[in-house]
């Protein structure tokens, strides 16, 4: 598998898995959580906690998946006068309980909260918040192995940014590198360093700025059926590993110039660059968002901003504007200001639904009191 992987790398394709099973014809139903449960042999469970889930991942039901169509529409012999109620409630912005959700893989399915998934769904919410219990696959496939494999290195890890590797026994490459570099800060500081915070050192450090000369360079055009993630495991490994250095730099961005032949070496490489070449870097952006939203979904909103972490502070306010927002965002190697704030506005804030225009602030002198 290990040589399918690096040969699938080298030649920019990739053998096809399984996708995710589609209904037979004529079928316009909800998925059924215990036959997917009884086809995935997922019975161990575990308790997740709240989150907010995609509304796109909720695909069927614990018990009620014969009352709801394949877009979670309540079929007309299910609608009932509870289902306008609760209807009537969201759209005028009443704060809802979470809905409860079992999980298996990536799919979830309604346990209770039927009514006010398929309202959020016919309102064109995104997400939805959920507490969740996921059932973990049990089946000898493929697609589960490479699963089960992603969700050991985010629980040794805790890194809950997306590393998304698409062939299974990837991510023990970098469970290693980080091991290593475990080793490596015990040396440097002289006392014990657990994994989790090696690993945050590593994916801000090592991890990010490796990704951004592999994005500057634009390999990923070559290998449109491959994840950033697959690049980064098959340079770092060949490069920090295996010593090998022939066949990268073809590529067109000089990985053998730009990467020194160890990970370490690297990240002294990238701190040097921060201090004497982009010394701004060693500070953050602290950026002041202005928005409008709908008065329906003000509270949802306030409570989605709030869970992200650039977010600091959130006041609601009297005025022209709804929300005043303060993040803090991180510099990176090639992003200038602007293109992060813009990103971060765009992906992570305007994607929310019920926000209706933005306007960014940016300090230019400011004086703090502690």
């Amino acid at each position: 598998m290990a040589m399918s992987f690096w040969k699938s790398i080298l030649t920019g394709r990739k053998d096809k898995s399984p996708d995710d099973r589609e209904p037979a014809d004529g079928a316009n139903k909800a998925k059924s959580f215990n036959i997917d449960q009884e086809e995935e042999a997922a019975f161990e469970k575990v308790s997740r906690g709240k989150r907010s889930v995609p509304l796109d991942r909720i695909v069927g039901s614990v018990g009620r998946y014969n009352d709801l169509d394949r877009q979670f529409r309540m079929k007309p012999h299910a609608q009932s006068e509870r289902q306008e109620t609760i209807k009537r409630a969201m759209r005028e912005g009443k704060r809802m309980p979470p809905v409860k959700l079992f999980k298996i893989r990536d799919q979830y399915y309604a346990l209770d909260g039927n009514h006010r998934i398929a309202a959020a769904k016919e309102f064109g919410w995104d997400e939805i918040l959920a507490d969740v219990v996921e059932f973990l696959p049990g089946k000898d496939s493929p697609e589960n192995i490479l699963y089960l494999e992603k969700l050991d290195f985010v629980e040794q890890t805790e890194i809950q940014k997306e590393i998304q590797l698409s062939e299974f026994g990837q991510y023990r490459h970098l469970l290693d590198q980080i091991e290593e570099h475990r080793r490596y800060l015990e040396k440097q500081k002289g006392r014990p360093e657990d994994i989790k915070t090696a690993a945050r050192d590593w994916h801000q450090t090592i991890y990010l700025p490796l990704c951004a000369i592999i994005e500057k360079g634009g390999l990923l055009d070559h290998f449109s059926e491959r994840t950033l993630a697959d690049l980064y495991t098959y340079i770092s490994v060949h490069h920090w590993r295996e010593d090998r250095q022939t066949g990268v730099h073809k590529y067109g961005i000089g990985i053998n110039r730009l990467v020194p032949n160890d990970m370490e070496a690297f990240r002294e490489k990238m701190a040097k660059m921060k201090e004497s070449e982009y010394p701004e870097m060693l500070r953050e952006i602290t950026a002041f968002i202005l928005m409008n939203v709908s008065a329906s979904k003000e509270y949802k909103i306030f409570d989605k901003l709030f869970e992200l972490d650039e977010v600091k502070e959130i006041h609601s306010v009297h005025g022209t504007v709804d929300f005043i927002v303060k993040a803090i965002l991180q510099r990176d190697l090639v992003t200038s200001d602007a293109e992060t704030i813009g990103a971060f506005v765009h992906n992570k804030v305007r994607s929310i639904s019920g926000i209706k225009s933005t306007q960014t602030l940016i300090p230019g002198y400011s004086k703090i009191k502690e």
